[in-house]
């Protein structure tokens, strides 16, 4: 089945940051029909960020055939949830994500009280049928005592509440080989995310590679301090291999969406993801709407 190619918003931040209504419109018109969100100010908004209540959401999504397919949650406090999940239900929304994930080096009790709380998240989302879905970037690929912490998490998660939303550009960058976890969690994934990587990056693909110490802790100053905006490039006019990725994805059976990200651009945003649209229509077993 093929598989819907949506957009995350977090593309277009600073656009939606000074205008949301009219950049929401804007990637309307450049084609795409299925959002995911990305609201890091979790504390005061329970939304999608950028201070759009759901009722002008949902009119806004409708207005312009529009729908919201996911959003990813930071903060997400458990004390938060209840408002998150009655703004998301309001809105349609039937995926809400964890992606910020950092553990202390070879701290395993640390990851095991983690895995706990990913469980009392997900039966709240269940609870309110959405599913709740932790996303990946680097440094869940650390090895501690021998398995990688992703692997960590899904083995004290429960699969009935804990979904995969799967960065294949972050899984690379951990030194992984994205199309392997296809296989590997293939039932637990129900989104997928597509950056690209350039050819004439500044830093090597895998961030371990001289770029971060995977034996020591990373925090998110160090992620943020590393993360070169050069290597970032339009999804498709890179080197990774998307249309593999894309084959592979189609065994996966709760898998809808491939969700386009661009982290940093060196173009207008939304000149950026035209570029994204027009470059990803090379690649078989995707449709637009």
């Amino acid at each position: 089945m093929a598989l819907k190619v949506g957009i995350q918003l977090y593309s277009v931040r600073n656009a939606l940051k000074a205008d949301p209504y009219g950049t929401l419109a804007k990637v309307a018109e450049a084609g795409y029909k299925y959002i995911e969100a990305a609201n890091h100010d979790a504390l005061s908004d329970p939304g999608v960020g950028f201070g759009v209540p759901a009722s002008d959401m949902r009119a806004t999504l409708e207005r312009l055939g529009m729908s919201i397919v996911g959003c990813q949650i930071y903060p997400l406090e458990p004390e938060r949830l209840g408002a998150i999940l009655d703004y998301h239900a309001a809105v349609g929304n039937k995926h809400i994500g964890y992606d910020m994930g950092f553990y202390p080096y070879d701290d395993l009790d640390h990851i095991l009280r983690q895995c706990e709380l990913f469980n009392s998240l997900g039966e709240m989302c269940k609870e309110r049928g959405i599913r709740f879905h932790y996303h990946n970037h680097y440094q869940e690929f650390q090895r501690f005592r021998g398995k990688t912490v992703y692997d960590i998490i899904m083995e004290n998660t429960d699969p009935s509440l804990v979904f995969i939303e799967l960065d294949t550009y972050w899984a690379y960058r951990g030194g992984q080989d994205p199309i392997e976890l296809i296989d590997k969690y293939k039932d637990r994934i129900v989104l997928l995310h597509q950056k690209d990587f350039p050819k004439d990056a500044p830093q090597p693909l895998v961030m371990s590679d001289g770029i971060v110490d995977f034996g020591k802790d990373i925090t998110i100053e160090e992620f943020s301090s590393t993360k070169d905006p050069l290597c970032f490039t339009e999804i498709g006019t890179g080197i990774l291999p998307i249309q593999d990725i894309i084959n592979a994805a189609q065994a996966v059976p709760n898998l809808e969406y491939i969700i386009l990200e661009q982290d940093h651009t060196q173009l207008d945003e939304i000149e950026s993801i035209k570029v994204s649209m027009e470059a990803f229509r090379k690649f078989s077993g995707v449709k637009w709407a």
